[in-house]
């Protein structure tokens, strides 16, 4: 399971992330509590949220960021 089969208010515990290190340099992190937020009308960034910010990653980027 990854965040982009997160639907608006589901909330979920990354296990991984593959191949974005800019993602590990904000603290998104394995053992973090991730929640989506908003997804926009094409489905096109998602914004989520985890350690109290707010961020638009784009669907590429979700599909990498695996969940417990």
């Amino acid at each position: 399971m990854t965040v982009c089969d997160l639907k608006v208010g589901q909330k979920g515990i990354i296990d991984n992330i593959y191949g974005n290190e800019r993602l590990l340099a904000l603290g998104c992190i394995s053992n973090t509590e991730i929640e989506v937020k908003k997804i926009a009308p094409l489905g096109d960034p998602i914004v989520v949220r985890f350690r109290g910010f707010d961020l638009a990653l784009r669907k590429s980027d979700a599909k990498n960021i695996s969940l417990k």
